[in-house]
């Protein structure tokens, strides 16, 4: 049973998160308070003030009550997702898979010109309906009530979904996180699915890499390993925490406003481009604040950190190919290789951009909307 939904956040939480940042104690600044040793806190005492003063949650939410929301119950998991049928009658569904630290959020910007093309310069042929849904254990698909959610599983709990939506023929979208979804949907359903589109790629490269094997690469492929090993050493602190304990993470983020947003402010700014620049700079403080206050409004942290990262995974199998026809948006930022990809998956799509951050949609949606319209555009 698919039900509607509409987001209505109690005021007496909103008070609660208004008394909290009021009262927020900030830690001494570490000597020379920049980047280096996390988020620091000349920075987010300003971002902090903004929400605290400034930033609307109803607006936000009326914002995204202007969508279309549902749930329904798959796999014994509540799956919460906007659909927002597009008026042409000829449109493509397409499902859109967001990532960690990301949320349903991310899409608001590309919904509009993929739904209705006319209204935003486009033409009416590339027209889709477009099926937005939360991940497992993440804002109002959390939390979850058992363990086992690989991304094999929510691959085939999206193609239940889009079924139960009535959909014969649909693609499929993501980035992050739901760049591994997106590639289960068609192994789990690959009769419906007409095409796998990517950004950030469906894979990571092998790593470390043979020295001979190394020389092999462009300069280009060699700048991503290089930086995939810069972020092995300097950055795998959230993966390692957030894969091995969750729980314990979940006590600070869940109960501290500030700390759930420094948790996912450290990623936007190192995974935003450029990385200099501020991540409100790129992305805007409303749109930050909104992605950050659907973890904490539904308390979410601990089950996105476990549904993400802590979850069981074949790590070295190899994957069987689908065959679907899969494009790859590759953004200055991401460090995905197609000669590595092209083991799993079908690319008949490739492109490396010179700009742009992991989070497409936010940074480049003008950019991701128009690549997938041309890559949908020989599918439909």
């Amino acid at each position: 049973m698919i039900k509607p939904f509409s987001i209505d956040i109690p005021q007496s939480t909103l008070d609660d998160l208004a008394n909290r940042l009021a009262n927020t104690r900030l830690p001494a600044a570490l000597p020379g308070d920049d980047w280096d040793t996390g988020v620091p806190v000349s920075w987010l005492s300003g971002l902090v003030d903004y929400w605290r003063d400034e930033y609307d949650w109803r607006k936000a939410e009326a914002e995204l009550n202007a969508f279309p929301h549902f749930t329904t119950t798959i796999d014994g998991q509540q799956i919460h997702f906007l659909h927002v049928r597009s008026a042409e009658p000829g449109a493509l569904p397409l499902i859109l898979t967001h990532g960690w630290p990301g949320s349903i959020v991310e899409f608001l910007d590309v919904i509009g010109p993929l739904t209705d093309p006319v209204a935003h310069g486009g033409d009416a042929a590339d027209a889709f309906h477009v099926v937005v849904p939360s991940l497992p254990g993440f804002g109002f698909s959390g939390p979850v009530g058992d363990s086992g959610w690989s991304t094999d599983r929510v691959g085939r709990v999206w193609a239940e979904l889009m079924s139960r939506l009535g959909y014969e023929r649909y693609g499929v979208q993501g980035g992050d996180i739901g760049a591994a979804v997106s590639p289960e949907v068609a192994r789990a359903d690959k009769e419906h699915v007409v095409g796998v589109h990517v950004n950030g790629g469906p894979d990571l490269p092998p790593f470390p890499l043979p020295d001979e094997e190394l020389k092999t690469l462009t300069p280009l492929e060699q700048d991503r390993i290089a930086r995939i090993g810069t972020f092995m050493q300097e950055e795998f602190g959230y993966i390692a925490i957030q894969s091995t304990r969750p729980q314990t993470l979940a006590y600070g983020l869940v109960d501290s406003p500030v700390g759930q947003l420094a948790w996912i402010m450290d990623k936007f700014r190192a995974w935003t481009y450029p990385a200099q620049t501020p991540p409100e700079d790129i992305v805007g403080r409303d749109r930050l604040l909104t992605n950050a206050m659907l973890y904490w409004l539904t308390g979410t942290a601990g089950s996105a950190a476990y549904v993400g990262y802590a979850q069981q995974q074949a790590w070295g199998e190899t994957k069987e190919n689908s065959g679907v026809p899969t494009a790859a948006l590759i953004l200055a930022h991401d460090v995905s290789i197609r000669r590595y990809a092209e083991r799993e998956h079908t690319i008949t799509r490739w492109t490396d951009v010179d700009h742009g951050g992991h989070f497409a949609a936010l940074e480049e949606p003008e950019l991701l909307v128009s690549d997938v319209r041309e890559f949908f555009r020989t599918l439909r």
